[in-house]
């Protein structure tokens, strides 16, 4: 494949520190004239001791320029760059979008749109499942990136000046990598396809999973109802106690003492104090009483009310052959189309496929299941078949 032309921009640092100034930048990116206005936008964050994300700084780039906002400076307001976010008349253009728009969300209840994530990009036009951006950016423009400083700390201040070329290159050559994606797709007839992927990115409920639903996070290791029930109550406990308290999950319990307290349901904080996965001396804090509150209320539900365990998938004779073979219409498909097999189905559609199930297997809806997920019923229900015609696996049409 061919490298892109890069283009010749602007490159001179600009580090954004007072909301004056972000302002008459964001009211300068969104007056773009161009047929479709876009930026380029990455973050900078750490989130090793938070439970929320903390922004420490922001890189955004137009057509014309390319900018650094200090999002720690002192007496910053972000929301002129909010409103540029919420600016549907301007694309807003990551790579691996999905942690940078949860940033987003958290500054204001709300997803960005419209958004076109290089990544999803990049696996519909055949450059590998997840391509990491500097492989991208090297692939499609020849352009090399000093990796050294992507595990640097950007909360400390001053940033060295190289962190800050680190920081401005994730968005400068982005929009070389933009330009080049959004020519192969709409080359390719595929423009539509990355449509359809956006809006799952952008979707509010990807951001916005209630406290209430934390369980779902979780391994399934409940065997009984009322094991499920509790665990369900105190993971729900634990994703409020997180977020209030601004920490990581793991520090407030561990996944493996969630699932001990599942299954011996303690009633007072003598029974607490004997469990082997809870941080020893738990029962004497202050936390303790909402932890057993949470396991009380669980072990008041009604019988009939309780939550079903959910039933495991039954796999018929055959079915790991029936896998094994889709497997090998996957990869033929993916390569012939030049499209990321992971982008096409996953593991847990194939398995959907095999056994029966269509609700909700992404491969059967829309251009995955013109491009593949015809041919996977196929060639389960003995309509075609996969064959080696010397150079490599085909696909063979059988007679009625």
């Amino acid at each position: 494949m061919a490298l892109w032309p890069r283009l010749v921009y602007a490159v001179a640092m600009r580090i954004i520190t007072t909301t004056a100034e972000l302002a008459d930048v964001c009211a300068q990116f969104a007056d773009q004239t161009a047929p479709e206005p876009y930026v380029t936008v990455d973050t900078e964050f750490l989130r090793e001791t938070t439970f929320w994300p903390q922004l420490c700084l922001i890189q955004m780039a137009s057509p014309d320029e390319a900018v650094i906002i200090d999002s720690m400076a002192e007496g910053i307001d972000l929301a002129p760059f909010l409103d540029l976010m919420a600016d549907k008349s301007v694309i807003k253009v990551f790579h691996a979008a999905r942690q940078d728009i949860e940033i987003i969300f958290q500054l204001m209840d709300d997803v960005p749109e419209p958004v076109f994530d290089t990544q999803i990009a990049a696996m519909v036009c055949g450059y590998g499942d997840q391509i990491g951006y500097d492989n991208l950016v090297q692939r499609i423009t020849g352009a090399g990136i000093d990796k050294s400083s992507r595990f640097t700390d950007w909360s400390r201040r001053p940033l060295s000046d190289k962190q800050l070329e680190y920081a401005l290159a994730d968005v400068t050559h982005l929009r070389d990598v933009y330009a080049a994606l959004k020519e192969q797709l709409a080359k390719a007839g595929r423009t539509k396809w990355v449509a359809e992927e956006m809006a799952v990115l952008t979707a509010r409920d990807t951001y916005d999973m209630p406290p209430e639903d934390a369980w779902k996070r979780m391994r399934m290791r409940a065997r009984k109802p009322m094991e499920l029930a509790v665990l369900q109550k105190v993971a729900e406990w634990r994703e409020r106690e997180a977020r209030d308290r601004d920490v990581p999950r793991g520090r407030i319990l561990k996944d493996d003492a969630i699932y001990e307290l599942a299954q011996q349901q303690p009633k007072n904080v003598n029974d607490l104090g004997r469990l082997r996965a809870v941080p020893r001396g738990f029962e004497k804090s202050r936390h303790a009483e909402g932890l057993l509150a949470a396991v009380s209320e669980a072990l008041k539900i009604d019988r009939d009310k309780l939550p079903k365990i959910p039933r495991a998938r039954r796999h018929p004779e055959g079915t790991g052959a029936a896998i094994d073979l889709m497997k090998v219409l996957l990869k033929l498909v993916a390569e012939e189309n030049g499209v990321a097999a992971k982008v096409l189905a996953t593991s847990d559609d194939l398995e959907k496929i095999a056994i029966g199930e269509t609700e909700g297997v992404a491969a059967l809806r829309g251009w995955r299941k013109d491009l593949f997920g015809s041919q996977a019923l196929e060639l389960k229900e003995g309509k075609i078949a996969l064959g080696f015609d010397g150079k490599g696996m085909t696909v063979i049409e059988l007679e009625d």
